[in-house]
């Protein structure tokens, strides 16, 4: 589809998405998140694609938040289907299989910290922002910042920040284990493509059952999560993947996985 939102490339197996709103921060309004929703379904099913990088155009934003003329005018129903719709989006990009990269310039508030939560890997520039700051228009976080903040920070942290709504740095950020690595503003989009690269080299369907075990075992109890685990390794053992990567180990050379 053509995107009025969105700036989507793809290159060498890296989807870049970038969220192209930069004169309003790049807030989130019902079209950009329909087109997120677009992009990420489309990337989902290319098989071309293994990486996805999600960005924000300018230097000011990554996402900013959910704009707030929207915001003003929910309905307790309607404002109900906008959390559902926002959390769907939002966990379809948690759940898709393929490892997301959240490369934040800027200010990610609200709805943008909540995306880059779903976000696989969160890498920062040095001039980052974020915060859930929902408290200070009435309303709470309604794209899962109330649950991922938690399960990233633990629940005193998520407190602290759902409660008071204030932004905190890259660095802070860093500290409480939000982000995973913080870069000056120049490097951030290097680094980000670097990790992407790193990723690549490695067993598709392996990252792919990686994923899936750390996503659902986080949500089952840990010996059902194991369980889990267990039966993913089986399934790599019958994979053309596995008996590449373990044979180009014994034979001291680059394994060259197909993803079957």
């Amino acid at each position: 589809m053509a995107y009025e939102n969105l700036l989507v490339e793809k290159k060498d197996g890296i989807c870049w998405i970038t969220v192209n709103r930069p004169k309003v921060l790049n807030s989130l309004n019902p079209q950009t998140v329909a087109e997120l929703r677009a992009a990420f379904v489309d990337a989902r099913e290319d098989a071309a694609v293994r990486v996805l990088i999600l960005t924000g155009a300018g230097e000011k934003a990554f996402v900013a938040g959910a704009d707030i003329s929207v915001l003003a005018t929910q309905t307790p129903v309607a404002g109900k289907e906008f959390s559902r719709n926002g959390q769907a989006v939002v966990r379809l990009l948690e759940t898709m299989g393929k490892p997301s990269i959240c490369a934040i310039n800027g200010f990610a508030l609200g709805g943008g910290c909540e995306l880059a939560m779903a976000c696989s890997i969160r890498l920062a520039s040095k001039n980052a922002k974020m915060g859930q700051p929902e408290v200070k228009l009435g309303i709470i976080p309604g794209y899962g910042g109330t649950q991922r903040l938690a399960r990233l920070c633990g629940k005193g942290m998520a407190h602290e920040l759902n409660l008071t709504g204030e932004m905190i740095t890259a660095e802070e950020a860093l500290r409480i284990g939000l982000v995973n690595h913080v870069y000056e503003a120049a490097e951030l989009l290097p680094a980000a493509e670097a990790m992407a690269k790193k990723i690549i080299e490695k067993a598709p369907l392996a990252v792919k059952y990686t994923m899936e075990a750390t996503e659902r075992g986080l949500e089952m109890p840990q010996e059902e999560g194991l369980f889990l685990e267990a039966t993913l390794f089986g399934l790599c053992c019958a994979t053309e993947d596995m008996r590449e990567g373990t044979k180009a180990f014994l034979e001291k050379r680059a394994a060259e996985f197909k993803g079957r």
